[in-house]
């Protein structure tokens, strides 16, 4: 006879407990960490922290592995972007994402529709980049912020 897990036992399967939280949060700040070096440090053994990232991954909850470069020789900004009322912002967005020096791209409340982080080597690529933002059809005002400093 074969088991089918019921809806509840579905949902239940994507909660994060507070030894997945610790273990998030530690490959977060290095991905590179060892399953052993995350047993020590959360006191599991190695095959326990093995399973449950590989849940992790499984349920969708991480969804990637990635590289931090080093940011010394780059210059970031949020872009805040309105959009008309007669434009559809999911739209919007995947033509935003599909632009050179766009790197993330938040939909967003409040008073503007969309957040850009746009990255470039200099601020004079940064407002060409914001250019082209304001070129999609559907972008009707752009307030742009240049960042200072990061901490994470």
């Amino acid at each position: 006879m074969n088991y089918l897990p019921t809806r509840k036992e579905e949902e239940m399967s994507n909660i994060i407990d507070p030894l997945d939280d610790k273990i998030i949060r530690i490959l977060q700040s290095n991905s590179r960490k060892s399953f052993v070096e995350i047993a020590d440090e959360i006191r599991l053994s190695e095959s326990a922290v093995r399973r449950r990232v590989k849940h992790l991954i499984d349920s969708g909850i991480i969804k990637r592995f990635t590289i931090e470069l080093e940011s010394s020789n780059k210059t970031s900004a949020i872009a805040l972007i309105s959009v008309t009322s007669t434009a559809d912002t999911s739209i919007v967005s995947s033509n935003l994402m599909k632009l050179s020096g766009v790197d993330v791209i938040y939909e967003i409340t409040g008073q503007y529709d969309i957040a850009a982080i746009i990255v470039a080597p200099t601020i004079a690529e940064i407002n060409n980049y914001i250019d082209d933002v304001r070129k999609i059809e559907g972008v009707s005002d752009t307030n742009t912020v240049i960042i200072l400093k990061t901490m994470r």
